[in-house]
């Protein structure tokens, strides 16, 4: 089983991919420090159930999809940028 913090980090950058947001994007939207949310993303930072929460409910999905570990999510490419060039 895998770090929870890596877990979190893991589902965050993909939830955020998914949704089309960059880091930069995502933190001035959420108003988040960037590099907070790098180290969330690196699995660094042992975060509160409350921030947690919240985390969860700017990106709109249920705090399960952050917390349950998923080998199925995986980013194939590092930036969203790339994602969207793909898509044109």
């Amino acid at each position: 089983m895998q770090d929870i913090k890596k877990t979190i980090g893991n589902n965050l950058r993909y939830i955020r991919f998914q949704k089309g947001l960059s880091q930069e994007k995502f933190y001035e939207q959420f108003n988040l420090n960037p590099k907070y949310l790098a180290s969330i993303e690196r699995g660094e930072i042992n975060m509160g159930v409350e921030f947690l929460a919240n985390l969860a409910i700017a990106l709109e999905v249920p705090i399960t999809e952050l917390i349950l570990e998923d080998t199925k999510k995986k980013i194939t490419k590092r930036r969203v940028d790339q994602k969207r060039n793909l898509s044109k």
